[in-house]
């Protein structure tokens, strides 16, 4: 009777366990409309899976896909957006939900939840110039792998850089030529460690898949080149982030206070860039007094104390930031978007205990994602969509992808690059940003085919109202620009 007992116990459990799969080849449409300006914008959506095949031809994942498509139009000349998000680990949910698609989220002009939580009209859509498709990769989203034999596929062939650039050009192939989409100018956006991605995508698009980009979208994008490598330039391009959010915050003398952003990021930026990073190189050969100069100019750029810095070898890591910059009125300030405020426990300390930011965004966002899915586009299943999936370890050995776009750029003169960051994002800073871009190409030849727009908001700056519309018409504009227009692609 025991044996009988374990026997059904294992039984229901495998059926469980079926129950919350999603079938790897499978779609359903949806159409819908919305109103942009005085017209309205007719749109398909939809909603799909499609599987990741091994070299050998058996299905070892399937990847879940939200396709969005206008009306009424030549759909196999019209630009494509293929969009990803970051982590590593993160679903498509973010700019999906709150960015370039035709609803967003319910919340206030800044950012903040508010309920009931749910999602409204985007008339800033980007889907009046292309159409769109948000890409959840294996075990974010709905993804999931599928095993092989009741055991479960290698990881290796999904989760590090390489392996995921190798497996998602495979499947945007595909993707591709299931909606004849191969005539149509084609786009890359990704946020965050999605910035990485598509980085590296570019070159493997090209060179595997001999799909050639119009452009490369780079959102708050993680350049591994500096974040993982450290070293006096990594320290020293969080300076100009700290003014920022030290400005929102109020915590800069009355004389910086009242320039406006640009003009105060203009003087922390050739600070950091002329005297920071210099004095950083020289490490213990710096002489005393100017290293007691350096640190009373970064107390004056910061809100920190010239103490404090000092104590620090005038190399502050983010995590003392935030967690130090409103000390003195208790509250800490959030990693992805230095805005947020959060209260910790204990008052004191090397880094906040919790990301007030995320948690802020998780009340808004999972509700939404799960409404939308289930009652507006009748997309049922049972299956949990991972906001964040399990894809550790995760094998970030290779971290220049910023040398695969510039080869890309080389090989494809049609290829732009546009890159959209806010001000206080803490975690992958605006300054950053800059940099990759200015590191792309060293010659300088590719100047004109590389744009950096800034926001007054965070990591996700499109949150924000006022950002929301800016980022979208600066998206619509760079697609716009790189329409060929018969031009041959040649130097």
């Amino acid at each position: 009777m025991k044996n009988l007992f374990t026997l059904c116990a294992l039984s229901i459990a495998a059926l469980s366990m079926a129950q919350r799969s999603l079938p790897s080849d499978t779609l359903s449409i949806k159409n819908d409309r919305i109103r942009v300006g005085s017209e309205w914008l007719d749109y398909s959506v939809e909603v799909g899976t499609q599987p990741v095949w091994d070299t050998d031809g058996s299905e070892i994942a399937y990847l879940q896909y939200t396709y969005y498509k206008r009306s009424g139009v030549n759909s196999e000349t019209r630009p494509l957006i293929m969009s990803f998000n970051g982590g590593p680990g993160s679903g498509s949910v973010w700019m999906h939900l709150a960015y370039t698609g035709p609803k967003v989220l319910r919340v206030d002009d800044e950012g903040y939840p508010i309920q009931p939580y749910g999602v409204k009209d985007n008339p800033n859509t980007v889907l009046t110039d292309a159409d769109i498709v948000y890409i959840n990769p294996v075990n974010t989203g709905y993804s999931r792998t599928i095993p092989l034999s009741g055991k479960e596929v290698d990881r290796k062939k999904f989760f590090g850089i390489d392996a995921d650039i190798t497996y998602l050009a495979e499947w945007l192939n595909t993707f591709v030529t299931r909606h004849n989409k191969w005539r149509a100018p084609k786009y890359i956006i990704g946020e965050s460690y999605g910035g990485t991605r598509v980085m590296g995508l570019a070159l493997t698009l090209q060179e595997s898949q001999w799909m050639y980009l119009n452009g490369v979208i780079m959102v708050s994008p993680a350049d591994y080149q500096v974040l993982r490598v450290g070293g006096p330039v990594s320290e020293a391009l969080n300076v100009p982030y700290y003014s920022a959010a030290a400005w929102y915050h109020n915590q800069l003398s009355s004389e910086l206070q009242q320039l406006s952003l640009e003009n105060l990021l203009e003087i922390t930026e050739a600070f950091t860039v002329d005297t920071l990073l210099p004095a950083l190189a020289k490490g213990g050969s710096l002489s005393p007094g100017n290293r007691d100069q350096i640190a009373s100019d970064m107390a004056r750029y910061t809100g920190l104390s010239k103490s404090d810095i000092l104590a620090l070898n005038l190399s502050v890591p983010t995590g003392y930031f935030w967690k130090n910059l409103l000390k003195d009125e208790g509250y800490t300030v959030g990693r992805l978007d230095s805005r947020y405020k959060g209260v910790d426990k204990v008052g004191v300390g090397t880094r906040p205990e919790y990301n007030s930011e995320l948690t802020s965004w998780l009340h808004s966002f999972t509700p939404a994602i799960n409404y939308y899915y289930n009652e507006v586009l009748g997309f049922r299943t049972d299956v949990k969509y991972n906001m964040f999936g399990p894809v550790r370890p995760w094998e970030d050995d290779r971290v220049n992808t910023r040398e695969d776009l510039r080869a890309a750029m080389a090989e494809n003169p049609y290829l732009h690059v546009l890159n959209q960051s806010g001000y206080f994002d803490g975690a992958t800073t605006y300054f950053n940003a800059k940099y990759t871009l200015w590191q792309i190409d060293p010659s300088g030849k590719f100047n004109d085919r590389l744009q950096f727009k800034g926001y007054e908001s965070g990591h996700m700056m499109y949150l924000r109202a006022e950002d929301l519309k800016a980022a979208n018409e600066d998206l619509k504009s760079f697609i716009q620009q790189t329409q060929t227009k018969g031009n041959p692609a040649k130097y």
